[in-house]
């Protein structure tokens, strides 16, 4: 919006926040102990030490390719093609963890899934894959690394079927973006759904999740705006801001003093250079922060929005059929007027079992994106078979059967984070999200952790730099409703053993340790 009338605005600076929150936040976030943050960094120090004397001494890559790992090297005269940091880090650190990430699997990512396993005979520089029928045994563990909070990605069922029937009619794409040829009825009708689901005017799909936030972001803001950014925020929200040209100022992860205090001073003194009012200012959060496992303060957010007359972008990748009542996101889950959000951002990649995402608000916003993003201009539609996939689901969140799940899910995940906290783990994020992090803090125990939770049968997501901050190493948990009590009691048994073999039980405050959890 445009500050034409700054005394009117500075009438209001000052004023005392009024929220609505009704629902609080029970949040987690224990400090380690001081050694466990110096253990962690020293590690990483180690490792480079002996990255770099490694390279010096043989060159890159493999060290039984002889003097071909000294050929590897930029070409004299030539700038190198790749970061140098980047791709020293990814061949001396990340290289040696390679084998608990990018796990190929060979079912559906169920409450279970079979793993498939790859060998490697040069210390995960290259893997070759075990064909199916010659694995000495199958690894068919509970699946706690995917985010099919709900359970719609199946091979079976309703959705499933009605994808099936999709492709039958319309084929597996309309090969042709949305401005072009590329709009199917049922996109229309997806978008029509979607957004009486969500109680606002309009909405957009686009057959990407990432491409959602990377370029719908630069139509919205540019040149001369300010932006105010979650340190947290998914690499999406950052590359569609850095796109955009606008001004980005980066407040601390969910804290709604600093953010007021960044916004307020950006008010007061208008443009770092011109001094002159901002264009617009953009506040851009989401609703459940992956790596973190928090909540947004979304009423206090929104009270801040409202008082500086702030625009508000609200990503809700991992909150959009996870959390609520009803299964409509965080605005649901605080009992929110959505029509409050200026921007309504969401993927279908994770409750809905299926890919791509939305833009939602009000109708002038999406039928300007419509004509404006480079989301709707330049990349093929969504598929047929994706949207049939979708528009089941959502059909399924407003009856009985799809309630059930979002209620299963909201009991599965307390549940599960509790047990976590009473066997001694420190548990990040907040009580009713489904992404659980369990912290590690030391980059060794990374591949050590998720290997025996393999072995144990249950498959969990390990997680480092630069994904986090160095030395904040995690494993992170994604809970979904087609997880049973017994599946879950499983797979704590077997985390409980893991955490007591690596030494990861390292929470001071002993929650829940005299309380029966109950189911």
């Amino acid at each position: 919006m445009f500050f034409g009338n700054v005394s009117a605005i500075m009438k209001h600076l000052f004023k005392t926040n009024k929220t609505s929150n009704k629902k609080k936040l029970k949040s987690t976030f224990e400090e380690p102990h001081l050694a466990l943050s110096v253990a962690g960094y020293v590690s990483y120090v180690f490792l480079f030490v002996v990255g770099k004397v490694r390279e010096f001494i043989w060159g890159q890559g493999p060290l039984n390719h002889g003097g071909a790992n000294k050929a590897n090297a930029d070409p004299e005269g030539y700038a190198p093609l790749y970061a140098s940091f980047e791709s020293f880090y990814t061949r001396n650190v990340y290289r040696r963890l390679k084998d608990v990430f990018n796990r190929p699997i060979r079912s559906v990512p169920g409450a279970k899934v079979r793993l498939a396993q790859r060998k490697s005979h040069d210390n995960f520089w290259t893997w070759k894959m075990t064909p199916a029928e010659e694995e000495e045994q199958e690894l068919n563990c509970i699946n706690l690394a995917s985010y099919n909070y709900l359970g719609y990605a199946e091979s079976s069922g309703p959705r499933t079927e009605a994808a099936i029937k999709a492709v039958a009619e319309r084929g597996l794409a309309p090969c042709s973006p949305r401005l072009e040829t590329g709009t199917l009825s049922a996109h229309k009708r997806l978008e029509s759904d979607l957004s009486a689901f969500l109680g606002v005017d309009d909405a957009m799909v686009v057959g990407m999740g990432f491409a959602t936030n990377a370029l719908s972001l630069p139509a919205l803001v540019r040149k001369g705006c300010l932006v105010l950014s979650d340190e947290k925020n998914h690499a999406s929200l950052i590359l569609g801001l850095r796109l955009s040209g606008a001004t980005v100022m980066v407040f601390k992860h969910n804290n709604v003093d600093n953010l007021e205090k960044i916004l307020r001073k950006a008010v007061i003194q208008g443009h770092p250079r011109t001094r002159r009012p901002w264009k617009k200012i953009l506040i851009v959060v989401e609703g459940v922060y992956s790596m973190e496992g928090t909540i947004v303060k979304l009423p206090e957010i929104l009270a801040i929005k409202n008082k500086y007359g702030a625009y508000l972008y609200l990503d809700e990748a991992h909150s959009i059929g996870a959390m609520g009542p009803n299964g409509r996101g965080v605005v649901d889950h605080f009992g929110l007027n959505p029509k409050d959000i200026d921007i309504m951002m969401g993927t279908f990649t994770k409750s809905f079992g299926a890919s791509g995402g939305y833009i939602a608000g009000s109708k002038p916003l999406i039928d300007f994106l419509r004509r404006q993003s480079h989301a709707s201009a330049y990349p093929a539609s969504m598929s047929a078979p994706v949207v049939a996939q979708i528009d089941a689901a959502l059909r399924s969140l407003s009856d009985p059967e799809g309630q059930s799940r979002v209620k299963r899910l909201a009991r599965n995940a307390s549940y599960f984070r509790r047990r976590l906290q009473q066997m001694g783990c420190i548990v990040y994020g907040d009580d009713a999200s489904p992404v659980v992090p369990v912290m590690l803090y030391m980059p060794a125990k990374i591949s050590a952790a998720v290997n025996g939770l393999w072995s144990r049968g249950v498959a969990g997501i390990a997680v480092g730099f630069p994904a986090t901050n160095m030395a904040e190493e995690r494993i992170r948990f994604c809970i979904s409703a087609s997880h049973t009590e017994a599946m879950l009691d499983e797979a704590l048994e077997a985390i409980d053993a893991v955490a007591t073999e690596y030494n990861f039980k390292h929470s001071r405050r002993f929650e829940y340790a005299d309380t029966k959890i109950v189911y």
